[in-house]
């Protein structure tokens, strides 16, 4: 009856999907096919205003295939009189109306749109929706460069209500890298905004502050926050985020110890989560119920909760760093019941996670407490792989097998404590590079025609033509054109009015480099001076100061940044940053 019930839900998500595709193909113009004839209904909203649709949609909300018509006649109205803050206004509401598998597509059609408008405005806030769609798939990273790109553009605006939506999602993105502290600060700034400008994300700020709160372990201003929140919002009259706050509260009661509460509040409110289709805190919730029943010794009621963490993470791949204790809880119960094969799946299961989480929280996976790290879990498996092949045969081929573990361990060991040794000698390697690095930073030397005098015999070149190229040369530093992508010796020495022979011998013979190692090192020195005076920057991905410093790829950078300084980017910036 269960999966009959299952079944039924899936074939009726099916045809609704089928639905909104059937009338996006019957509408729009994004998908290519032209239409001979628009139904009747379009054409009796032709002359409508933009107040009457937008009031139509806000009436059809919920239902998608009654919205369809006042979003596409919205769309071609828009589109037929070139108002492009209409059209990016009516992609947003096809993309709020669109199947997850879809929405990407229009956030694109937004950001096409806003760039033919030229407006940063518009530019940013159709990369902040984009985002957005990013966020809401647990697809951190490129949520984050979309974030970045909106930031860059809004920053130039005076729209502050843009400006603080960045920054809350910004703050999301901290808090799911567990930077609490910089989350709270910048949501606390959002707060104050919000306050007065709109009542429904002020409440989803609140929400976030309390949650950072708990992990940072602050419990009884989160449970306050949580209070506040709900009668707050109760005065606004905003009842949808109640559950939100009860939530939140209910894990902060596992967290005070107080688990019969936990359960109670949780399981009050996880049905209703789940009916908004917000799989992502419905799982949370489960992960903390279970982790409830397991505080009082109650495993087999915690089983099925924590089964949930896994079905997420197979149906949805979502996984965060607290929910990977789910799975050494149900390696551990199966353990306890001697269950060979469940122990095999989850660890295989615990291993995928890992994997996910050094892909996504490449930050904060070096702070995770894990109790069956991958090494680990790697000699678990083969050992109970081998048990379970050899549990039949005879007795005496034990010592064989334990032989065979015994020397694997030891090569393990071997192995780390190289590694372990390996690093830690580059690690003194590099902190003496960076100590020489900064005590040269500040060093730049100038060149003059009387600096040119010494060397000038040396090359069959004019003293005065040398003089002038290394002038040039300096000019061309001080205003950082070496920034330009694909810098070529020709295309520099059009720039500085010499020929390739000429600029060529002076590069070789004053700077004691070729041509590309010199460009590379302006470029290295331009993002060391920047990493050291611009904290901002040192959040950066590699990919991000590749583009800044002008290199054509991410790879090309980091090799330039090593040769140039004999250490990794993220060491450098490590070491900066103390």
């Amino acid at each position: 009856m269960y999966h009959k019930e299952i079944s039924l839900k899936n074939i009726a998500r099916m045809r609704q999907n089928l639905l909104f595709v059937m009338l996006l193909c019957a509408f729009s113009c994004d998908f290519g096919f032209a239409q001979k004839r628009e139904l009747k209904s379009t054409d009796s909203l032709k002359n409508k205003s933009y107040t009457y649709l937008d009031d139509q949609l806000y009436k059809y909300r919920k239902d998608s295939s009654k919205a369809s018509v006042y979003l596409f006649s919205y769309l071609r109205k828009a589109k037929r009189e070139k108002n492009w803050k209409q059209t990016i206004y009516a992609y947003q509401n096809i993309l709020h109306q669109s199947p997850d598998n879809l929405r990407l597509i229009y956030a694109d059609s937004m950001i096409y749109t806003a760039k033919r408008s030229d407006d940063k405005t518009l530019i940013g806030s159709s990369f902040l929706s984009k985002g957005i769609v990013y966020y809401g798939r647990k697809d951190y990273e490129n949520a984050f460069q979309n974030y970045i790109k909106a930031n860059s553009y809004i920053s130039m605006s005076k729209d502050k209500y843009l400006i603080n939506k960045v920054k809350y999602h910004m703050a999301q993105i901290k808090y799911y890298l567990g930077f609490y502290d910089e989350a709270i600060s910048l949501f606390s700034d959002c707060l104050n905004f919000f306050k007065n400008e709109n009542n429904t994300a002020y409440l989803n700020t609140l929400h976030s502050i309390g949650v950072c709160y708990n992990r940072i372990g602050n419990y009884g201003l989160c449970t306050n926050i949580n209070r506040k929140g709900i009668t707050e919002g109760r005065s606004m009259e905003i009842p949808d985020m109640e559950i939100y706050f009860i939530h939140s509260d209910g894990i902060n009661e596992y967290f005070k110890k107080n688990y019969h509460l936990a359960v109670s509040k949780l399981e009050s409110v996880i049905g209703k989560i789940e009916d908004n289709k917000d799989f992502a805190n419905a799982t949370v919730g489960c992960f903390y119920i279970g982790k409830s029943f397991w505080a009082v010794k109650n495993k087999d009621r915690a089983l099925p909760y924590l089964l949930k963490v896994d079905s997420a993470f197979q149906e949805k791949n979502y996984i965060r760093p607290d929910l990977r204790e789910a799975y050494e809880l149900l390696i551990t119960y199966y353990k306890n019941k001697k269950n060979l094969d469940k122990q095999l799946y989850y660890i295989d299961q615990l291993l995928r996670a890992d994997t996910v989480l050094n892909n996504t929280y490449k930050y904060l996976v070096t702070k995770i407490h894990k109790n069956y790290d991958t090494k680990e879990l790697l000699i678990e498996k083969e050992k109970i792989q081998t048990e379970n092949k050899q549990i039949h045969k005879e007795l005496a081929k034990e010592k064989h097998y334990d032989l065979i573990f015994g020397t694997i361990i030891l090569l393990l060991f071997t192995v780390s404590f190289y590694l372990n040794y390996r690093h830690q000698k580059n690690k003194k390697f590099y902190k003496k590079k960076f100590d020489e690095l900064m005590l040269e930073l500040n060093t730049k030397p100038q060149y003059t025609k009387e600096s040119a005098k010494d060397k000038a015999l040396t090359i069959d070149i004019p003293l005065e033509t040398i003089a002038s190229i290394l002038i040039a040369l300096q000019n061309f530093e001080d205003s950082k054109k070496f920034l330009k992508k694909d810098l070529r010796l020709n295309v520099v020495a059009s720039m500085l009015h010499t020929n390739s022979k000429y600029l060529y011998k002076v590069i070789s013979h004053y700077k004691g480099k070729r041509f590309v190692e010199y460009i590379n090192d302006l470029k290295i020195n331009y993002i060391i001076n920047l990493l050291n005076e611009d904290k901002m920057a040192r959040k950066y991905s590699n990919s991000a100061l590749a583009e800044e410093a002008g290199f054509s790829s991410t790879q090309q950078f980091a090799l330039a940044f090593k040769q140039k300084t004999q250490m990794p980017v993220n060491f450098f910036i490590e070491q900066i940053s103390k």
